[in-house]
Order: C-alpha cells, then sequence, then structure tokens
C-alpha cells in the first residue's frame, strides 16, 4: 500500500502529438455520421421512427462501454486491486464520458412517442395492462429516472476520475483510501441504477414483457464490452510508442482472461433467461422470444449463439493467444461487433417482426456517436498520464505476473 511511485520516464506514457490526430480523424468521423444521419432521416418519410431506434442502439451500445468502465474502476478500489492500476485510467477515461452520454441521451427522449408505446396517451387507455403500469412508465417519471440515473454516473466518474488525477499531482496515498470507501456504496448505487436503465431503455419497448433478470443480461454484455475493447485500446497506444513497457504480457493475459470470463458469463445469463420462460410457457413471457425465432431474427439468434458465445470462447480459453498482443485483439474485436448485434437484437425486433432491417442509418447512428465518444475521450487524455502514475500500488502492478 505504501510502495513508492515508480519512474516511468524511459516510455511515452502521455497522448502527446497522437492527440491532435485522434481527435480530427473522430471528430471528422462523427460529422460524417451526422451529416449522413441528417440525410437519411429526412428521405425516410416514416416520421422518424426508424431514425430513433437506430439512434437508440448507438446510444446504448456506447453508454453500455462506459458503464462497463465505471464499474472496472469501482470495482478495483472495492477489492484493493493492485495488478489493474497501470489499465486503471483509462478506465477511467471512458468511464468519464457518461456525461457527454446524458447530451447524446437527448434524442432518445425527444423519440419517446416514437420508441415506447406506453408514452401514448391513447394507447395506454385502451391497454388495460399499460393502465396497471402507468405509475412507473409514464414520460414525467421516466424523465426523472433517467436524470436520477446520469447524475449518478456522472458524479460517479468524474470523482474516480479527478480524485485519480489529483493524487498524481499530490502523490497523496490517502486519496486512495478515500476512493476505496466511497466503493462499497459506488457499486450499489451502480448495480441499481444500471439495472433500472436497462429496464426503461430497453424492456419496456415491449412493456407486455418483463424479465427479472434482464438487468443483470444488459450488466453482463456491458462488462464484456467493455473487457473487449480495453485490450484494443492498450494495442493501438503500444503500437504507436506508448506504454510500452508499463502494460506487460501478464496484463493482456489477463484482460483476456476477463474477456473470457464474461463471455461465459454472459451467455450463462442468457441462457437462463430463455430457460426460465421456455420452462414455464407463459403467453405473456414467450411472446418476446417468439418474435426472435421467426423468420429473419432466428438467424441473428443464432449468430448470437454462435457469434457472441462459441467461437469467443474458442478463440480465448487458451492461454496462447491471450499473451500475444496482435492476436488477442482478433476476438477481442468481434466480440465487440457481437455486443452490437446483441443489443441490435433487442430493439429491433419490437418494430419489424419477422424481418431484419438493416439500413445505412445503424451504420451512420454508430458513426456519429462513436465519433463523439472516442473525441471526447482523446480530448480528455491529451495533456493527463496513460497510467495512474503515483498510485501507491503502481509499483505491485508493474510487478506483476500471472501464476
Amino acid at each position: 500500500m505504501v510502495s513508492p511511485p515508480i519512474d516511468l520516464a524511459t516510455e511515452k506514457r502521455h497522448l502527446g502529438e497522437l492527440a491532435p490526430m485522434v481527435i480530427k480523424v473522430a471528430l471528422a468521423i462523427g460529422v460524417l455520421g451526422i451529416a449522413g444521419t441528417a440525410w437519411l432521416a429526412y428521405g425516410a418519410h416514416d416520421g422518424g421512427e426508424r431514425f430513433y431506434r437506430s439512434y437508440l442502439v448507438a446510444f446504448v451500445y456506447f453508454l453500455s462501454l462506459s458503464l462497463g468502465a465505471l464499474f472496472f474502476v469501482v470495482l478495483q478500489h472495492l477489492t484493493h486491486s493492485g495488478w489493474s492500476v497501470v489499465l486503471r485510467r483509462m478506465a477511467e477515461a471512458v468511464a468519464a464520458n457518461l456525461p457527454v452520454l446524458a447530451v447524446l441521451a437527448l434524442p432518445v427522449l425527444f423519440g419517446l412517442h416514437h420508441l415506447y408505446h406506453w408514452s401514448d396517451p391513447e394507447v395506454v387507455a385502451g391497454d388495460h395492462l399499460l393502465q396497471g403500469k402507468a405509475g412507473y412508465l409514464n414520460v414525467r417519471f421516466f424523465l426523472i429516472r433517467m436524470a436520477i440515473y446520469f447524475a449518478v454516473w456522472a458524479g460517479l466518474s468524474r470523482y474516480y476520475f479527478r480524485t485519480s488525477l489529483r493524487q498524481d499531482e499530490t502523490g497523496d496515498p490517502g486519496l486512495t483510501l478515500k476512493m476505496e470507501r466511497l466503493s462499497g456504496p459506488a457499486i450499489v448505487l451502480y448495480a441499481v441504477t444500471q439495472t433500472f436503465a436497462s429496464f426503461d431503455l430497453l424492456m419496456s419497448l415491449d412493456a407486455h414483457w418483463f424479465s427479472t433478470i434482464y438487468g443483470v443480461y444488459f450488466f453482463a454484455g456491458s462488462i464484456l464490452g467493455f473487457f473487449a475493447m480495453l485490450p484494443i485500446i492498450f494495442y493501438l497506444l503500444q503500437r504507436s510508442g506508448r506504454l510500452t513497457h508499463s502494460v506487460t504480457t501478464e496484463h493482456f493475459h489477463d484482460m483476456g482472461k476477463l474477456a473470457f470470463a464474461f463471455t461465459v458469463f454472459w451467455a450463462y445469463i442468457a441462457f437462463s433467461q430463455f430457460m426460465l420462460i421456455w420452462y414455464s410457457n407463459m403467453p405473456e413471457e414467450t411472446g418476446w422470444y417468439l418474435r426472435r425465432q421467426q423468420g429473419q431474427w432466428a438467424w441473428v439468434s443464432l449468430t448470437l449463439l454462435f457469434g457472441h458465445f462459441v467461437l469467443p470462447f474458442l478463440a480465448l480459453i487458451s492461454r496462447y493467444p491471450k499473451r500475444r498482443r496482435g492476436m488477442i485483439v482478433v476476438p477481442t474485436m468481434w466480440i465487440l461487433l457481437m455486443h452490437w448485434l446483441d443489443i441490435y437484437w433487442l430493439v429491433m425486433p419490437e418494430a419489424s417482426e419477422g424481418r431484419v432491417p438493416f439500413s445505412l442509418l445503424d451504420l451512420t447512428c454508430f458513426l456519429a456517436l462513436g465519433g463523439v465518444f472516442v473525441a471526447a475521450a482523446a480530448h480528455r487524455m491529451r495533456r493527463r498520464a496513460l497510467v495512474c502514475e503515483k498510485d501507491p500500488r503502481v509499483a505491485e502492478s508493474l510487478r506483476f505476473e500471472n501464476a
């Protein structure tokens, strides 16, 4: 706990001249995505419904990555983890995008009536089940909950990021103790807000259906997405000559193990949810899965089974690829693609039964939000160290070896 800070001056640990280039490229991609989205949405002539659904998919995708990063940061402090110190700064930077995502949530809020049938008073008036849920599923309470979720997430991410940066300036080990003390309440707040946010943003797309394990399913996908993204970030940084000594093969090995573990966990939760609903065979529950097992959606479901579980499982089960930087990024990039498809599978069947409505709007919305997401993180880190330089456990992290 009281190990002295390690001198990392022998390696590049700042973005430096790379930051402006990353920001410019990301913003260019974002602007291109925004322009393409505006053009396609204007010519759709569907009242905007297709745009709002494509936007929701992209928004939830990037939200899940930041939520996964926030969980990782809080968990490391909760467990007093030492091995991950050199990885934590990048997780803090990704989690710190949550205030940006709060702003990017505005189109979702503007499109409530296009996305959620419970937001239409005329629909509710003719639906006895929706009337029974109206105390929770109403526009005003939905907006209040969204404000609470993002206030909690933004507050936690801002606190951990700024406190970590302050420790780099002061070298005060007491700041680590403060972050650890907050981690217990923070993990509870995270669990509650993340669970209810998944209910509100995704599960309520079909307000007649419910699953008590849905929040855990979204959590598993979010954490898996983050653990797939993390080794890619460090691979790209090391390709640019940064963090070549502090982030070692041992760290890549552990990132691979975490990606493998949450691949299995995601599959376990997905199967548990499906098995319980299949076994009970209640019409109000089975309809949600029936829509995803008919027509073209059946092929998407099979793709998720093999692409989201079987292939990553086989690719990551061996020690060999996890310890080779150039190899581990292949299955992790694939996992990120499957994570997007998983969210698409959660959102789109409610509006398109039997047919998979892939369109250019899906791509342009992804580029628009992805460009802003990357640019915001790069701008935040442009003058800051890419590792927690004066964390009291940084020496332990640098010496870390897998057993």
